[in-house]
């Protein structure tokens, strides 16, 4: 042991010195684990849950989507459209949507959590097609309805809640997928409330 005097500025210089590049060291090495925690690419293609940005979607305006590999659509409701849903009910295979093609919350007339916002898998439920979205010109396939979808492949219609018209090929009503809006802005395609997903 010396006995020369101790340094306490020396002494503190280092201490602090050593605190810092290890603070420093500990937030590199927590970064990419924290990241690591995110779903990949191939886990989002998988069924990770998709945040969908609706503030710019004008009405009668469809965007796509990708949801495990899955076009969805999202469409903003005219009132007409929406008043279009009673017209035709007596013309369709299930008017009331008793096939379980929708999450509960979506068991209504609209098949949707908002009447003007339509969230819905884009594949024609007959071979797996994906229908075009007819705007106004549906009235060709659909005496009285102006709006609906229509799958070119075998002629199979659907109307403004994705609801499967009768003598068409395809079996059953579009499929819905779980969804929720995070706000009144961002859809999260691919989780239900509560659930856990964020």
């Amino acid at each position: 042991m010396s006995n020369a005097p101790v340094d306490n500025s020396r002494r503190r210089f280092l201490t602090i010195a050593t605190s810092v590049v290890g603070g420093v060291g500990a937030v590199g090495a927590a970064v990419p684990f924290i990241a690591s925690w995110n779903p990949s690419e191939r886990a989002k293609s998988a069924g990770a849950p998709v945040e969908v940005d609706i503030s710019k979607l004008e009405p009668g305006q469809l965007i796509r989507v990708e949801w495990r590999g899955k076009p969805v659509w999202v469409i903003s409701r005219t009132p007409e459209m929406l008043k279009q849903l009673k017209a035709h009910e007596d013309k369709l295979r299930d008017p009331q949507s008793d096939e379980p093609q929708q999450p509960e919350f979506a068991k209504n007339e609209f098949r949707s959590i908002k009447e003007n916002i339509f969230v819905a898998v884009g594949i024609c439920t007959h071979l797996g097609c994906s229908p075009s979205f007819l705007q106004g010109g549906f009235g060709e396939k659909v005496e009285g309805t102006d709006d609906g979808f229509f799958c070119p492949c075998h002629g199979s219609k659907f109307d403004m809640a994705g609801r499967v018209f009768q003598s068409v090929p395809a079996p059953l009503n579009l499929e819905i997928p779980p969804y929720y809006f995070i706000d009144d802005t961002t859809i999260l395609v691919g989780g239900e409330k509560g659930e856990g997903a964020a």
